[in-house]
């Protein structure tokens, strides 16, 4: 179509698509700005404006005007369980963005009506009790009033889980069910299960009583995947490192989305890693795996990534702020079995690693491998979460060639965390600029979806402001990002993880064709307001997969959400919350900021001679 004087013509090797009239942001020093991007075959031409792209429409070339509105490269979150979430996405009641447990509760209420008999109520993370006006958990009384006969479970955080009575009963709790080790059945007077479980501090209770509720079967969970795509599809994300987790078993767990790429139905790309599900079965496991395939097997759309988050059971430590730090026992010999398998194979691998005591025990590891020369040898391989991760690991991991993927996870127990280890500790918590000052490949995702939301611009704005979901301050400035910082962790080092760095995360000719064009610039809409973007046009591989607003309709049709009675299939996923401004103490608080930057720059002129040395005096004539 003719979009302003961009008349197509018979051309040779025509683009298949046109943004034009954008703000684009391309992650490239090279060519920082343009205004229009052409893509062919899924991979970047033109990088420009309507002047360079014009020789490159053709009758068949699609033009969509961006309207002015900012775009940049598509999102790739660096540590997702998308993989799991596709599974069950239409399953679940999402909490993600509700303002206050109020609503929530409706929600469930609504839901429990539609639900039937034999299936569950679940409400599974991206929610903290912090972001509640209320700022509580559900009661067990409130979910039995809410859903008296179907079971209700709702997740909360790493901490915690609330079960109705119909639950209790479709889980098979009972005054004789024993503890779990590391976990809590919180009991009555009567010895009776009251329906809130603990991790104490393993998460292991809450997620193998999860794991008791049915299950979608065959092309449901297609269906499930390709809607949950869409969903992340929506907020921008074109890319994501599945970092597998506990109960994803392979190549079970794995069968829908490899069946989705054989089909070419993927909107997202998917870098994956296997992760041992057998405690004293793991070393056999990973030596069958790497038997068999080598990371980066695969596609631009599906590939190997490597091992982990876990390589050994007994490796891994827990991340419930509201409990001690675990002691784990020793774990050094079967762990260098492990990484020795895979760094002598060439595979790659990523760590869960929440406490700096875990990380220097495994460091302790890698550097007794070192002698050999097996650190560094080109192997791709980080550290996951790394919350109190000390300057004196950093500068080891460095040394040994390794990265780091951080998540806002604190933007959902930062106020746990507090409690525990105090606001000194919070503010480093993880040391993100002391990171990035080492020249150290660091990421950014979410962990969605059983503790942080999916939304990746409430990851951001974690980032840049340092603020919880409660509003709470718990990253002081000088451990903050600035934004172009905050969005090149959510693009260039997601890519430079999977060993793409040259073909994704930068807007340049011979990149592949992912992007998003937003509903707010990024770079100037207030920082509060961050996490409430979205993208309104997201293109990956030169294909539109997410349109909304103007564009709604240039996006791919997917099936309808099945099972009919989905909570998705009434409620969608993520609630976005209208913006509400300023409160007053947050606008005061503005305010005194910009006193003290006024104060600061008077003393900067002073200092050099270009204003007095004490405030010039000021009459005000009314009190004369």
């Amino acid at each position: 179509m003719p979009v302003g004087g961009l008349v197509p013509s018979a051309v040779d090797h025509a683009a298949d698509l046109v943004v034009r009239n954008a703000k684009i942001h391309t992650g490239d020093p090279g060519r920082p700005q343009a205004s229009t991007i052409a893509i062919r075959d899924g991979v970047i031409t033109v990088v420009g404006d309507d002047q360079d792209v014009a020789p490159h429409i053709g009758p068949a070339t699609k033009v969509v005007d961006a309207l002015g509105r900012r775009m940049v490269p598509g999102l790739n979150d660096s540590h997702l369980h998308v993989i799991r979430g596709g599974l069950n996405y239409v399953l679940e009641l999402r909490w993600d963005g509700v303002s206050t447990l109020r609503q929530g509760l409706a929600m469930l209420r609504e839901q429990a009506g539609r639900t039937p008999k034999g299936q569950w109520v679940r409400v599974v993370g991206g929610w903290s009790a912090e972001q509640f006006a209320e700022r509580r958990l559900p009661t067990v009384a409130e979910l039995n009033a809410a859903a008296p006969d179907t079971p209700v479970f709702v997740l909360h955080l790493y901490q915690s889980a609330v079960l109705n009575r119909a639950a209790l009963k479709a889980a098979g709790f009972t005054k004789d069910s024993p503890d779990p080790k590391g976990g809590q059945i919180v009991r009555g007077r009567d010895g009776e299960p009251t329906g809130m479980l603990l991790a104490a501090p393993s998460a292991l209770i809450l997620y193998s009583t999860l794991a008791k509720a049915p299950v979608l079967e065959g092309e449901d969970k297609k269906t499930s995947t390709r809607h949950f795509l869409r969903e992340l599809n929506r907020f921008g994300l074109t890319s994501a490192i599945d970092a597998a987790g506990g109960f994803q078993n392979f190549p079970d767990n794995y069968s829908t989305v490899i069946e989705l790429a054989e089909a070419g139905q993927l909107s997202l790309r998917i870098a994956y890693h296997l992760f041992p599900q057998t405690a004293g079965q793991e070393i056999d496991d990973l030596a069958r795996w790497v038997e068999a395939a080598r990371p980066e097997d695969g596609d631009e759309w599906l590939r190997l990534n490597g091992a982990g988050e876990n390589l050994t059971w007994s490796a891994a430590d827990f991340e419930n702020f509201t409990q001690p730090r675990p002691e784990l026992s020793p774990y050094e010999a079967e762990f260098e079995k492990a990484v020795r398998l895979l760094m002598e194979n060439g595979w790659g691998f990523r760590l869960h690693a929440t406490y700096d005591e875990t990380i220097r025990r495994d460091l302790a590891v890698f550097e007794k491998l070192a002698a050999e020369g097996l650190f560094p040898a080109g192997n791709r391989w980080l550290f996951d979460h790394a919350e109190t991760v000390s300057v004196e690991s950093l500068d080891r991991i460095a040394a040994l060639g390794g990265a780091l993927s951080v998540q806002n996870r604190l933007s959902f127990q930062g106020d746990a965390f507090v409690r525990r280890y105090g606001p000194g500790a919070a503010a480093d918590a993880p040391p993100i600029r002391a990171m990035l000052e080492r020249g150290l490949t660091v990421g950014a995702g979410t962990d969605a979806t059983r503790v942080s939301t999916y939304n990746p611009w409430v990851a951001m704005h974690w980032l840049v402001s340092g603020r919880t979901v409660g509003d709470l301050i718990v990253r002081p400035p000088h451990n903050r990002v600035d934004r172009g910082t905050a969005l090149a962790m959510f693009t260039e080092a997601g890519a430079a993880l999977t060993g793409e760095e040259g073909l994704k995360g930068v807007l340049r000719p011979g990149c592949l064709g992912d992007l998003a064009v937003l509903s707010e610039d990024y770079f100037s809409v207030p920082e509060p307001d961050i996490a409430h973007i979205e993208s309104l046009l997201t293109v990956v591989g030169g294909r539109i997969v997410y349109a909304s607003a103007e564009y709604e309709g240039l996006d791919e049709v997917l099936p309808p959400v099945s099972p009919e009675w989905s909570p998705v299939a009434r409620f969608g996923g993520y609630q976005s919350a209208p913006r509400t401004g300023l409160s007053g103490a947050r606008q005061a608080e503005l305010l005194g900021q910009a006193a003290a930057e006024s104060e600061e720059h008077r003393r900067w002129r002073a200092r050099r001679g270009l204003a007095p040395e004490t405030g010039s005096t000021f009459v005000d004539p009314c009190f004369l």
